[in-house]
């Protein structure tokens, strides 16, 4: 996989070559870019498989770098290499794989590069165009903050939503991160997917399999994917989950 280096601080741009070059499979570009011009004008030259792009930069910034990568048929992976948090959501909206916080660590440039690998680039691209289509549709990810950096979660591996306290878990195919986000929110985004079977609880509509009643009175929903594990229906919701599985 090639790999081009965007940055405007050659330090910055050093410590990634040498990050990526000591992991096999992957090959940097040179020359590496310090701003977004020279970004995407390399980015037509040399046809990278992956960028690594710092968001704040003289001229085009990261985030319109980007944006303007979107609107091409193929594009390269992005995974935003940045000092700065709290651009998380706005790089996921322009498709971007993955999101490090520098000082950027190998083992978390070596995931977000084998992750970067998996999905097709056309569909990357095309990550958010449903929402822009419609007129601001539900997300097709989840990002969470993991020890891992930025976490992108597709929606249709998520299994359920539990609240507790301040935090909200989301339990997904590959295991389970917390959010920063109210399960209210949630609902209301994605509620046409989600449906509610306890105060603190979504779960997806098509993980429901059984919903089964306890000897001491209380109902289990089974899902796909648990195991066999079940969670805990409320007696207020137990109606409105048998309609929605007769309606399945």
């Amino acid at each position: 996989m090639n790999v081009l280096i965007v940055d405007d601080e050659p330090l910055a741009r050093d410590r990634l070559s040498r990050m990526v070059g000591d992991l096999d499979g992957y090959r940097v570009l040179e020359p590496a870019a310090s701003n977004g011009e020279e970004a995407l004008t390399l980015i037509d030259n040399l046809r990278p498989d992956i960028v690594l792009l710092d968001i704040r930069m003289p001229g085009l910034d990261g985030l319109q770098v980007a944006a303007k990568l979107c609107e091409r048929e193929a594009p390269p992976a992005v995974i935003f290499c940045t000092a700065h948090d709290e651009f998380a959501l706005e790089a996921f909206k322009v498709s971007a794989v993955g999101y490090l916080v520098k000082p950027v660590r190998p083992e978390s440039l070596s995931e977000a590069l084998k992750k970067a690998e998996r999905p097709n680039r056309v569909q990357l691209a095309a990550l958010t165009r449903p929402a822009a289509e419609t007129g601001g549709g539900p997300r097709t990810h989840i990002s969470a903050r993991t020890r891992k950096g930025i976490e992108l979660i597709p929606l249709d591996q998520v299994i359920y939503f539990i609240a507790d306290h301040k935090y909200v878990t989301l339990r997904h195919e590959g295991g389970e991160v917390l959010l920063d986000e109210p399960l209210k929110a949630l609902e209301d985004e994605f509620g046409e997917r989600f449906v509610r079977i306890h105060r603190n609880a979504l779960v997806a509509r098509d993980r429901i399999e059984r919903l089964q009643r306890t000897p001491l009175g209380h109902f289990q929903l089974y899902l796909k994917g648990l195991d066999g594990d079940a969670l805990i229906v409320s007696r207020r919701h137990v109606a409105g989950v048998r309609k929605l599985m007769n309606s399945l």
